[in-house]
């Protein structure tokens, strides 16, 4: 036995159950985030209705209804000089970070990736949300800091690879 891994103050048994839980602990975290934004991106890329400068639903007239009330007015006025590229963009960044998310593969810029849309969205789309804790968002960025720390322990391409590598050593 090692220090201190009974009582829950220290290190514990390798191939132990706590240290198992540990490993896996982000694993729901990462599937939860990766199939939201998979959907979130697939559910923008079908939607004709989203994806137009303007019209009831269109990516324009969210970006002009939250212009003036958003934190950072000047990315709302980015996204509103080609609404449609933004909404692609947006869209594809979405998948690109889902897909990656749930694969493992280059998680902690995956989680990145995840955490400055999520941030954007916050400052410009729920900035007034009020109160704050109704906006997800923000809650959205939160939940990508701790993949942005830790990675992809388990069941990842990240893991599999770095397994490889030390393989081949």
């Amino acid at each position: 036995m090692s220090g201190y891994g009974t009582t829950g103050y220290g290190p514990s048994e390798p191939g132990s159950p706590r240290e198992r839980a540990r490993h896996h602990a982000l694993l729901p975290l990462r599937i939860f985030l990766g199939v939201t934004f998979v959907y979130a991106g697939l559910d923008k890329l079908t939607d004709s209705g989203f994806m137009s400068a303007e019209g009831t639903g269109s990516i324009g007239e969210l970006m002009s209804a939250v212009r003036d009330s958003s934190a950072v007015p000047a990315l709302v006025d980015l996204a509103l000089r080609s609404p449609v590229g933004f909404g692609y963009a947006l869209a594809t960044g979405e998948l690109l970070v889902g897909v990656a998310t749930l694969l493992g593969l280059f998680a902690r810029v995956a989680a990145l990736g995840g955490a400055l849309i999520s941030l954007s969205l916050w400052l410009t789309v729920s900035w007034r949300t009020e109160p704050y804790y109704y906006g997800n968002d923000l809650v959205y960025l939160m939940a990508w800091l701790p993949l942005v720390l830790a990675g992809a322990a388990a069941f990842s391409a990240d893991a599999f690879l770095a397994a490889r590598r030390r393989r081949t050593r």
